[in-house]
């Protein structure tokens, strides 16, 4: 299970900076001030640590498919920080009182599925030492 929510959560991110810099998103998708620069860098700066979540979350799938025991580790780093981006962004949100479900419920997504797996790898970690 954990496989599938990394190819969805690592390709997502990876089609969301393309879409993006595309600028393929309709306007009336697009989240209140999204084009006010502040706005715009405050989103763009969410890309290095979205392409990180991508290129852990897939290096582990690989080194998964090798059978190799280091994969957890890199799965690990993957979820923390999906969870981290999807805090970043609720937390901004929830501060400025900005409730619009089209951009919290992928954001809500991020925070919350890596909950789920988290633990259970740190056990799997120590069980491995």
């Amino acid at each position: 299970m954990l496989k599938a929510f990394f190819w969805f959560t690592d390709i997502g991110f990876i089609a969301y900076w393309a879409i993006t810099a595309l600028h393929i998103i309709p306007s009336d998708l697009l989240f209140k001030d999204y084009n006010n620069p502040l706005m715009v860098q405050w989103n763009w700066s969410f890309i290095f640590l979205d392409l990180l979540i991508s290129a852990t979350g897939i290096t582990s799938l690989i080194y998964s498919i090798k059978k190799q025991k280091k994969w957890l580790v890199f799965a690990l780093i993957s979820l923390v920080l999906t969870f981290c981006s999807g805090l970043q962004a609720i937390g901004y949100w929830a501060i400025g009182l900005e409730f619009d479900i089209q951009w919290w419920i992928p954001n809500l997504y991020l925070l919350v599925y890596p909950c789920f797996f988290i633990f259970p790898i740190i056990r799997e970690l120590e069980e491995t030492k």
